[in-house]
């Protein structure tokens, strides 16, 4: 967060009209929630997460246990068991459809 000064970048109007409510103190001004990022979009982290956890799902389906997913991804139990859950219960409406369009 950069620190900028009101009378460098603030019509003198608008400058006047802030310090009736605040003087001297320091203000955070939020972006527009239509310019915010959600968590880990500009650094890649979400992206990393959820192949991460695909993977960790796909490795269960073929027949890894918790405790080795556990070791190999240093994740605790609990966690590795809300990813399976979670993803299955996700790819189960596309397993459905499949049966369903007789694919299966």
């Amino acid at each position: 967060m950069n620190y900028k000064n009101g009378k460098d970048v603030l019509p003198p109007r608008l400058l006047e009209e802030l310090q009736r409510y605040i003087q001297g103190e320091l203000l955070y001004i939020p972006k527009q929630q239509s310019e915010r990022a959600a968590w880990g979009e500009k650094s890649g982290s979400r992206v990393m997460i959820e192949q991460r956890n695909e993977e960790i799902y796909r490795r269960y389906a073929n027949g890894s246990t918790v405790q080795e997913l556990e070791r190999q991804y240093h994740l605790s139990s609990e966690s590795i068991r809300k990813i399976i859950i979670k993803l299955r219960s996700a790819a189960a409406p596309i397993a459905y459809e499949a049966v369903q369009a007789g694919k299966h």
